[in-house]
């Protein structure tokens, strides 16, 4: 299914490599770390738990990196088992500024808890909002420059991560509305 695919993205993630330069093979790999597992974004989602006024920001961006566990990094990624592009272009591994990944490509984790996560924070408290989006575009960027991930896997970890932000949002609304209307027929 993906081989078409890698014919035409594989010159576009080699063509991200003429632009390596010791500045950027220092930078991207800390910057990529934050949202290994998710963590970086966990953390923040915690964090906003803790105080009263981010409370239901924290529980929206929980419910979002939770909908994508489920869908994407355990029904996803199995069902479409796409290798990763340094598997593909083996020349590369020699040159790979991170360990190699045992999971599959499709689509980028690292992208999709980035957007989940900024895509709340961009709807409650653009204060935030724009600094974590600026952060999810150069966690995205990231796993092309490492040739970790395909255009495609970004672009799709991107969309969803949009999808199961605005759906985290949703919920937690949903369901605050569900427990305020039952507290007044108290």
């Amino acid at each position: 299914m993906f081989d078409a695919l890698n014919n035409f993205e594989i010159p576009i993630l080699d063509a991200i490599q003429s632009i390596r330069c010791g500045f950027l093979d220092a930078l991207l790999p800390v910057i990529t770390a934050f949202a290994d597992h998710g963590i970086g974004w966990i953390i923040v989602a915690a964090v906003l738990l803790f105080f009263k006024k981010t409370r239901k920001t924290g529980l929206m961006a929980g419910v979002a990196l939770i909908i994508g566990l489920l869908v994407v990094n355990m029904t996803m990624k199995p069902l479409f088992a796409r290798i990763r592009p340094y598997e593909v272009n083996e020349a590369i591994k020699a040159f790979l500024l991170v360990e190699p990944l045992a999971d599959f490509s499709f689509p980028s984790g690292h992208t999709l808890a980035s957007f989940e996560v900024a895509t709340v924070l961009m709807i409650r408290d653009r204060k935030f909002g724009i600094p974590a989006l600026i952060l999810a575009f150069v966690i995205a960027f990231s796993r092309l420059y490492l040739y970790v991930h395909y255009p495609t896997d970004v672009i799709v970890g991107l969309l969803l991560g949009v999808l199961f932000g605005f759906l985290g949002v949703l919920i937690v609304n949903k369901t605050a509305d569900l427990i305020d209307k039952k507290r007044k027929v108290r």
